[in-house]
């Protein structure tokens, strides 16, 4: 049985749905992925911050991205990708609030295209046989 060696510049990235368009995230970033649950609304709190919720302990801010990206939200959102507070930037324990979650997959660099945008919040586009997938990156929506 042999291993598989990872080169050393390919990324694992985990794959997610917001709206009608499939994004990724680096998965050195994802600490666990749950199931949504009840949020306690913040009064006064950006248009973006679903509100709080306790996991394991921690209070965890549970951000929307669609509403950070400007996704039409006809989806239900199903799922919650936690972020490891020690991976980014903000130490803070945060959430994003996705439709689904697909899968974790290993990207070629070779196979993301810059981002068509000036945005720090996107990586890449990665090109697949089929679609594309929008690399974004959780230290920016926060």
């Amino acid at each position: 049985m042999s291993a598989t060696v990872e080169e050393p510049d390919e990324t694992q990235v985990l794959e997610f749905e917001l709206g009608p368009e499939t994004y990724c995230v680096d998965i050195s970033y994802v600490a666990e992925i749950v199931d949504t649950d009840e949020l306690t609304r913040i009064p006064n709190a950006p248009s973006h911050v679903k509100g709080v919720m306790d996991l394991r302990g921690r209070t965890t801010s549970i951000i929307d991205p669609k509403t950070v990206f400007e996704i039409d939200s006809q989806g239900e959102e199903k799922r919650i990708i936690v972020f490891d507070p020690d991976a980014t930037e903000t130490q803070g324990a945060i959430g994003w609030v996705v439709d689904e979650v697909y899968q974790v997959i290993t990207i070629d660099p070779e196979a993301v295209d810059p981002s068509p945008l000036d945005d720090e919040a996107i990586c890449g586009i990665v090109k697949r046989e089929d679609a594309f997938v929008i690399w974004v990156s959780p230290e920016t929506v926060s």
